[in-house]
Parts: C-alpha cells; sequence; structure tokens
C-alpha cells in the first residue's frame, strides 16, 4: 500500500487542540505501519518550519518519532515542501530518515505513473502570493533571515503563519468553482498535453477534496487536509482512493 497526505499544519497558533491533531495524524501512521511501503507527504506538514544551523522548531515529538519508526521499519517517507514548510533541509534526512523533495515529481509506482507536487505556484494566477512565494524561495534572503536570532525568527515566522490562516478564515478559503477555473485542474491539463503517460496527478495545498477525471486515463486528486477532514489517498497496485480517517471507525 501506498499512501498519501498532506496539510496537517502542525503547530499552527491559529487553531485549538494542537496536541489532539497531531495525535491523531500519529495514530493514523501507526495504522499504517505494518501494511505501507511508501508515505508521501505533499506539503505543509508544518505551519512553520525553519532550520538553524543548531536549532528547529520545538515540538511535534510524536510526529516526528512516529515518521521515524516507519522508516526504521523500512516504509519510504517521501516529504514534498509546501508553501509553510518550504525551509525544511537537512534535519528530517538526518534524524527521521525521510526523503524530501523541493520540486514536483514524476513516479513510477507498480507500472501507473504519478505526478506528484504539494501545488503552490503551479498555475496560480495570484500575483501576491507570486510574489511572497519568490521572497520565500530566495536563497539569499533565506541567508540572511538565518541571521535573525532563532528566538525572534522563529516567532516571528510562527506569527506569520498564525496571521496567514487567521486571514484566510475570514475570507473564507477559494472554493471550487469547477474544472474551468482551478488553476491546478487548468495546469495538470496543460502539463498533460505534453506528457501524455501520466496516470494520476496528486496535490495538496488546497484544503478541499476532489477527484476529478481529466481523460479516459489521467485522474487528478486533491487531498484535502488533516485540519479537520483527516483524509488521505491510498494506492494498492491496481486501484486509488481518498478516504477519510476516523478513528476506531476506518481501518487505512
Amino acid at each position: 500500500m501506498v499512501y498519501f497526505i498532506s496539510d496537517a499544519h502542525l503547530g499552527c497558533r491559529a487553531l485549538t487542540s494542537m496536541r489532539t491533531r497531531e495525535r491523531r495524524l500519529v495514530n493514523f501512521l501507526d495504522a499504517i505501519k505494518h501494511k505501507a511501503t511508501a508515505v508521501y507527504m505533499l506539503g505543509d506538514m508544518f505551519d512553520f518550519w525553519f532550520e538553524y544551523r543548531n536549532v528547529v522548531p520545538k515540538g511535534f515529538t510524536r510526529f516526528l518519532g512516529k515518521v521515524s519508526e516507519l522508516t526504521d521499519l523500512g516504509v519510504e517517507v517521501h516529504f514534498f515542501i509546501g508553501n509553510h514548510d518550504l525551509w525544511c533541509k537537512k534535519y528530517l534526512t538526518e534524524e527521521c530518515g525521510v526523503i524530501m523533495h523541493y520540486e514536483p515529481m514524476t513516479v513510477d509506482i507498480d507500472g501507473k505513473l504519478f505526478y506528484l507536487a504539494h501545488g503552490d505556484g503551479l498555475g496560480d494566477p495570484d500575483r501576491k502570493f507570486k510574489f511572497l512565494r519568490g521572497m520565500f524561495h530566495n536563497p539569499v534572503l533565506q541567508w540572511l533571515f538565518a541571521g535573525v536570532p532563532s528566538r525572534w525568527g522563529l516567532e516571528f515566522g510562527l506569527e506569520w503563519a498564525k496571521h496567514s490562516r487567521l486571514k484566510h478564515e475570514r475570507e473564507g478559503a477559494p472554493r471550487y468553482e469547477g474544472e474551468n477555473k482551478e488553476p491546478l485542474v487548468i495546469y495538470s491539463k496543460e502539463y498533460l498535453k505534453q506528457h501524455p503517460d501520466i496516470n494520476f496527478f496528486i496535490y495538496g495545498h488546497r484544503h478541499i477534496e476532489l477527484d476529478l477525471m481529466l481523460t479516459r486515463e489521467a485522474r487528478l486528486l486533491m487531498l484535502g487536509e488533516w485540519v479537520e477532514l483527516c483524509t488521505y489517498a491510498v494506492f494498492d497496485g491496481e486501484n486509488l482512493r481518498l478516504e477519510n480517517f476516523i478513528e476506531g471507525e476506518t481501518q487505512p
């Protein structure tokens, strides 16, 4: 079994019951640890993460411990950066054994081609978001930020992420308005013209559940999130399903 999850936003100061949400995610990972051959985490697992040379954000010990247990058991854990945790570097690889990905990736899984990405920046027409994304990915600006003392830098990042979350809650998250207006659907259709062998496109980022046939052979999934929905996708070698994790009821 291969599993796909995204958007847990662990550590988000704008959300309540952070420990409960982390434990729910840990319980899910524990439930699949003897079934999974690979787990793909498609971004924004943390609400904010920045690695200094000798300092990382505190917390997440249960999650990091469970991820380490999975990799110790031989499960491949792939971690894609999102727009909230794009500053993940070597720590998760060196301490937890994960495989880091900084760009979208096409991978063959049991003879099917999967295009995997967090989804930010792919076809998004928002110029302000593109500008901020370019700043956050700029290596010079990252180097300058690393010179800010960690107690200030981490506090600033966590408060920035909190402000962003509260702003989205006030304005309401962008709704899915159909495949002709959804940037990730439009992007995928264009990408498919040059790469017609892709079978599945899987994204996080949008916090909506979507299962859409693009062609007779190509399908797109948006994974929802692990803030409230607790959604994931699972591929058994033949079938790809979008599921909800409900403790005590769902067997992943």
